[in-house]
């Protein structure tokens, strides 16, 4: 088994990868979306405002804002031409971003966009590809990223097309074994998108380096409420242990999947001798709609 967080040293820390500011189209000033955060019990937050030109918006860096017990991380929304769907824009969240990263330039497609972000040392994720019509075969086309965003709080709320995994499932179909991630995409613009969804990233320290290293390798779930303890192996058996969940799933490629229901499940069991090679994931709800998501991880 490869890449899931539990055992790895250090602390689950909790953050949101999708996140603007008035400096972009989001209506609060940067100090104050890092305050809101931190006070509802983040340990990071990235800024991730729009990079376009034709708006006068260029890069939020708010990274003075963070401290010993707080980090913010400097992202952006890149946008590019080159998408094959009913809209044309890409929307590429990427965290991570060297100082004064520029938008796309004359010419540049969505995908050379990505491609650029990712060698400049970026956690790169295709945006809420369902809220905007993005194929898998979309998101295929960026080439080497990190991740799908799966739900996107803010989208959920405005157009009822928060959730991805159809795109997700394509993704990983086709072979890719891309991770997931949940977000905000918070404005605070008088839409319920804030404090929704977020990942738990497992990393030895808050410095900025130790996170985005360990966004890149994987390290974290993402949640919209429950909170996963740990997803380990003994033998034939899988071990899941969360907050107390409705229901627990052990899923793989197509409809193929293990529950375990009851009233208040903290700890399920599944038996993986058979999956020995193959590629799975852990989902657990809870009974008012709240769920967690590992990344795929292969059964070894």
């Amino acid at each position: 088994m490869n890449r899931l967080p539990f055992d790895r040293p250090g602390r689950f820390l909790r953050g949101n990868l999708h996140t603007h500011t008035d400096t972009s189209d989001g209506k609060l000033p940067p100090a104050t979306v890092v305050a809101r955060y931190r006070e509802a019990g983040y340990d990071f937050v990235a800024l991730t405002d729009h990079l376009l030109a034709k708006f006068g918006w260029e890069q939020t860096d708010a990274t003075d804002l963070s401290d010993d017990a707080f980090t913010v991380l400097r992202g952006a929304e890149l946008h590019g031409p080159g998408l094959t769907g009913p809209e044309t824009l890409w929307h590429i969240v990427a965290v991570g971003l060297p100082r004064g990263f520029p938008h796309n330039q004359d010419s540049e497609t969505g995908q050379q966009l990505a491609r650029r972000a990712v060698a400049a040392g970026a956690w790169v994720g295709a945006a809420h590809p369902a809220w905007y019509g993005a194929t898998a075969a979309d998101v295929l086309s960026l080439g080497p990223i990190h991740a799908i965003e799966v739900y996107n709080a803010a989208c959920a709320e405005l157009n009822d097309r928060g959730d991805s995994f159809a795109v997700y499932q394509e993704v990983l179909a086709a072979g890719r074994n891309l991770d997931l991630f949940a977000a905000d995409d918070a404005h605070f613009t008088g839409h319920d998108d804030s404090f929704k969804a977020w990942v738990m990233v497992k990393a030895p320290t808050l410095a900025a380096e130790d996170v985005v290293t360990n966004l890149k390798a994987g390290h974290y779930y993402s949640s919209t409420g429950p909170r996963l303890l740990d997803v380990a192996r003994s033998g034939p058996r899988l071990t899941v242990r969360c907050t107390p969940v409705g229901r627990v799933y052990l899923s793989g490629l197509g409809a193929k999947a293990t529950r375990v229901v009851g009233v208040a499940v903290s700890e399920a069991e599944f038996d993986v001798s058979d999956l020995v090679g193959a590629t799975v994931r852990v989902t657990v709800v809870e009974p008012g709609g709240g769920r967690a998501w590992t990344n795929p991880f292969l059964i070894e």
